[in-house]
């Protein structure tokens, strides 16, 4: 029985043996490597290429958490986004304020102009590491008071402590 396996071993040796030969003789690696090439650039033609928003890799377009961002064009405080919280939700533990001001923006990417509130998140002391952004486009004197920022908007809370400030679209400036 050994003898039949070693005879069929042998066989299958010397057919695997000659056809590996002849495939070198016939490719070679640069063959190979030129094959592979071809297939896998065939592959990635193939492929399709699937639409993605590239607005926020334009050159215009800056990250929420920067002054210049087109929703901060009356914000003077910090921003929320930097501070624990996002740009329209305060962080745990701090209140919103029950008065605000506004500002109307216009939104580059739809020319529009939108009104804009500005909300202080209040209760919690401040983080040094959060932006201050002192963008007052378009403010009015201290006797104008929806429309002023300089001034503590947690005064109306029972937590009177400024931590930071969110901007909130409320709709299309008309």
């Amino acid at each position: 029985m050994n003898s039949l396996f070693d005879r069929l071993f042998s066989k299958l040796d010397k057919v695997v043996e000659t056809r590996t030969r002849a495939s070198a003789r016939e490719f070679g690696r640069r063959s190979f490597l030129a094959r592979a090439g071809v297939t896998m650039l065939g592959a990635a033609v193939a492929t399709p290429i699937l639409p993605f928003d590239r607005r926020a890799s334009a050159a215009g377009a800056l990250p929420e958490d920067e002054c210049g961002y087109w929703r901060h064009c009356a914000l003077d405080g910090n921003l929320c986004s930097t501070s624990g919280g996002t740009l329209t939700s305060c962080p745990p533990g701090s209140t919103v304020s029950a008065v605000s001001w506004v500002g109307t923006c216009q939104n580059p990417d739809d020319g529009k102009d939108y009104l804009v509130s500005y909300n202080d998140c209040c209760g919690k002391p401040q983080v040094n590491s959060a932006t201050f952004c002192y963008t007052s486009e378009g403010e009015r004197p201290g006797y104008r008071m929806g429309l002023y920022n300089d001034i503590n908007w947690c005064m109306a809370n029972t937590d009177k402590g400024y931590h930071c400030t969110v901007s909130v679209v409320v709709g299309l400036a008309e």
